[in-house]
């Protein structure tokens, strides 16, 4: 298998052989990654910038729409990652990132997107009502107290809270991590989907804990020029999550 890692010249490619267990990477691979996607930024930047805004403008006026909208945005995420995941192979072998990239989720294995969406959906709710059963008690209880002492343990649960939805929703990340890739490539169930990014993603915990201590730095970098920095900072994300992809499956 060639170097995924090197961004090939165009009409070249990096595929390999497609292995949905996975392989286990060195930790140091992350930085591969985000080289790979600044690569693939800097080949049609302009493009790049448009469809990011555009993603983030229906993103956010969806948002806005209480219940339905917020529903949405959690399925249009992950056509938009699986249409976005189709530029950044366009480019790879040589051709173009287009705008229509963004929507091709919507064309192309829709079905199974919505499912793992779905399943996501599913996920979170089970991880609120998880949370709320082990601290809710404690917050409700110090609110109605009022006093000093009521609101540090009202306090002391929301933080409890927030701890324990971050274990829960780490699991829930790693299984949708790759699940956009893995369907519209290679037309792969929801479930295994799923799956098979949530074990990947235990394969490779390193890589990722790297991924994740240089993402804090750069989103800090990014939201200093009011958050403008964003523009670029995520193409080149999407860029590193298709690179990881192909380095890990492919």
């Amino acid at each position: 298998m060639s170097n995924p890692f090197i961004v090939p010249e165009p009409g070249q490619s990096s595929l390999g052989d497609f292995d949905l267990s996975g392989r286990t990477v060195d930790a140091g691979r992350s930085f591969a990654w985000l080289n790979l996607g600044w690569s693939l930024f800097k080949r049609t930047p302009g493009m790049w910038i448009a469809v990011t805004v555009t993603m983030l403008v229906i993103l956010i006026v969806l948002g806005m729409v209480p219940v339905i909208g917020q529903l949405a945005v959690n399925f249009l995420i992950l056509v938009f990652a699986a249409g976005l995941m189709l530029g950044c192979r366009s480019l790879e072998q040589g051709g173009e990132l287009r705008f229509e990239h963004l929507f091709a989720g919507l064309r192309q294995n829709t079905g199974n997107l919505i499912m793992v969406g779905v399943f996501y959906l599913i996920g979170l709710v089970a991880i609120m009502a998880i949370t709320f059963a082990v601290t809710g008690g404690g917050a409700l209880t110090g609110a109605m107290m009022g006093h000093d002492a009521g609101m540090a343990m009202a306090a002391g649960s929301l933080l409890i809270a927030l701890l324990v939805m971050l274990v829960l929703t780490m699991p829930l990340i790693m299984g949708i991590w790759f699940a956009p890739a893995l369907v519209i490539f290679h037309d792969t169930g929801p479930l295994a989907a799923m799956k098979a990014s949530f074990s990947a993603c235990m394969k490779n915990v390193l890589p990722f804990l790297v991924y994740g201590v240089i993402l804090f730095v750069l989103t800090l970098v990014a939201a200093i020029p009011f958050g403008l920095g964003f523009l670029v900072l995520i193409p080149v994300l999407v860029g590193a999550q298709y690179a990881s992809y192909m380095d890990i499956f492919e």
